[in-house]
């Protein structure tokens, strides 16, 4: 095959930091890392995305621990990707929660994404072994949901589609804090293999207009103040931007694949190269952006196989 995908050779360890962005609200992130955000209630614990194995949802409930010691209820998973959801059963939680349409992709691709997911990027399945499945919700909604901890709410919301068709964010109305899983990233790289180009601006949009005080996002560190979230939003916009122009320019001419990857190169490159897992997604993101572009409305099954072919026609 030649050059491995990149994630294949990240191999370090990432620092965890674990930072209270409200009163009682708390992010945990890792240099880029997928993160995890944790909710207190009055009466028990709210933890939004997994993490990819029971292992790494280990360290989670580490930081959980040291702040306080009730019980975790609740999981929300913004969406199916195996790295946010793998991890759920070391939680223990009574109830996970997705969206309608994120549990409709893990019945149509979630085990197709685990395999993908784990011959692209092995550090984030160390440990594996204690994975006991997929991951299915014991809740599923549509538009918007409120749950209860104790007197505190919680509202999940769909506000349009952009890193898969399901994703929500999740907001906690008292402190005015968002935690928008990979629809807004910090210096990090958007990953757009199963994204909606089309959609995901005004999905921004709707998140901003919203104006939380601060955000977890889904990668990156956590944003607190209006200038950081409004900076995270006007960045995640260019990416996308700088990704499918490009794309779109070479897929109205009929242009390749590879042509597009080497265009999307000349754009993004000078403005995204030192983000967090950049090589990684660049690949996959190129992929959708000349599907889309060629009218592909409905992102195409990504399978351990389908990454090698597109790889392989990126080297010539």
């Amino acid at each position: 095959m030649g050059k491995a995908f990149a994630s294949q050779g990240d191999l370090t360890e990432k620092a965890i930091s674990f930072t209270e962005i409200g009163d009682g609200l708390w992010a945990f992130t890792a240099e880029g890392d997928p993160n995890s955000g944790v909710i207190i209630g009055d009466d028990a614990v709210m933890v939004v995305e997994a993490q990819a194995t029971p292992r790494l949802a280990a360290k989670v409930i580490e930081r959980i621990r040291s702040v306080t010691d009730k019980p975790i209820t609740h999981l929300v998973l913004t969406h199916y990707h195996a790295v946010r959801v793998l991890g759920a059963s070391a939680y223990g939680a009574g109830q996970i929660i997705m969206s309608e349409a994120a549990r409709g992709m893990v019945a149509e691709r979630g085990q197709e994404d685990w395999e993908s997911e784990f011959q692209r990027f092995p550090r984030l399945f160390e440990g594996h072994e204690s994975i006991p499945g997929l991951t299915w919700p014991t809740t599923t909604f549509a538009g918007r949901m409120s749950v209860w901890l104790g007197n505190r709410r919680v509202d999940l919301m769909q506000p349009g589609r952009a890193h898969t068709a399901g994703d929500i964010v999740v907001q906690v109305p008292d402190a005015n804090v968002l935690f928008t899983g990979d629809i807004v990233e910090d210096r990090s790289a958007c990953y757009c293999g199963d994204g909606h180009f089309a959609d995901w601006g005004a999905t921004l949009e709707r998140i901003r207009a919203m104006a939380p005080d601060a955000i977890a996002p889904g990668r990156g560190e956590a944003l607190v103040g209006a200038a950081r979230v409004n900076a995270a939003i006007d960045s995640t916009r260019d990416f996308l931007d700088s990704t499918y122009r490009p794309a779109a320019r070479v897929a109205a001419r009929g242009g390749s694949l590879k042509e597009a990857w080497d265009a999307v190169r000349a754009e993004c490159d000078p403005k995204f190269s030192d983000f967090a897992i950049y090589e990684h997604c660049l690949p996959f993101n190129v992929a959708r952006a000349h599907d889309e572009a060629r009218g592909i409305a409905h992102p195409r099954i990504w399978t351990a196989a389908r990454d090698l072919e597109m790889w392989q026609a990126l080297q010539g």
